[in-house]
């Protein structure tokens, strides 16, 4: 089994780990109902995708 011969110093581990973070998601408006989305998903509001209904939302009275 491989076993490292020298101990890898905190700067080269973390001069690696540099690319490892957290992005924001690309965010768009809904062409539907003008609330904020991911892009590329069905709307949680309307349940429009491109300007077609992709899903039957419940109305909740």
């Amino acid at each position: 089994m491989a076993h490292p011969k020298r101990k890898i110093s905190k700067t080269r581990r973390d001069k690696r780990r540099t690319h490892y973070k957290a992005v924001m998601p690309a965010l768009g408006v809904c062409s539907n109902c003008g609330s904020t989305v991911k892009l590329h998903t069905v709307c949680g509001e309307c349940g429009y995708y491109r300007g077609k209904l992709a899903v039957e939302k419940e109305i909740t009275t």
